[in-house]
């Protein structure tokens, strides 16, 4: 924060103080700005969230039964050939709200299953799509997850600037501005009362 120090003598720093308290609301109104609409993306991804959560908890369920299925049916060597040659990839989308860059999606690349499985098993195919259908409905819950952890920590911040020019920065320069003025007003009239005296005197020495 500036201290009086800093602020230019007299007229200019009136100026100063006042074009700063202009910018220092401006800012407080940007920022209240940011927070209403920042609240309102907290509350559709918090929504979000918990829908993409019961997505992922059903899916879950539904590859675990099928994997029992598939077990059942062909033992493990069928749940081994059934298994990817190598790990799913996830990619994520991104959107920027506010200055706030967020994950707003998930997409999943797959490998493809080992070419053991045999086409005509469909308790296997079925398998792989749900657990296919599950690793997507995770991903996509885990963006949304860290999504709404950005925004969060966004809205602490900006809240924490809200107080500070509330608080802090606005009360200073309006009371700075509050004592320049009485100061420059003092000075202004000692100034008249001294022009006037000088006005008088040379009024009395005039033949």
């Amino acid at each position: 924060m500036a201290t009086l120090a800093k602020v230019p003598p007299g007229r200019a720093g009136r100026l100063w103080l006042r074009h700063r308290l202009v910018i220092a609301r401006r800012g407080r109104d940007q920022l209240d700005r940011k927070l209403r609409i920042l609240s309102a993306e907290r509350q559709r991804i918090r929504l979000q969230a918990d829908q993409q959560m019961r997505e992922w908890e059903t899916a879950c369920a539904q590859a675990s039964s099928w994997l029992l299925r598939l077990a059942v049916l062909g033992g493990q060597d069928a749940v081994r050939s059934a298994a990817a040659a190598a790990p799913a990839e996830v990619r994520l989308t991104w959107r920027t709200t506010m200055g706030v860059r967020c994950p707003s999606d998930a997409v999943i690349s797959r490998p493809p299953s080992d070419s053991s499985v045999a086409p005509g098993n469909a308790v296997a195919q079925v398998t792989v799509h749900a657990y296919d259908a599950a690793l997507l409905a995770g991903a996509r819950a885990a963006a949304t997850a860290e999504a709404a952890r950005r925004v969060e920590a966004e809205i602490t911040v900006t809240r924490q600037r809200v107080r500070a020019l509330d608080k802090r920065w606005l009360p200073w320069l309006q009371d700075a501005l509050h004592q320049l003025d009485l100061t420059l007003e003092q000075a202004e009239q000692e100034d008249s009362t001294r022009l006037r005296r000088g006005v008088a005197r040379t009024g009395r020495r005039a033949p």
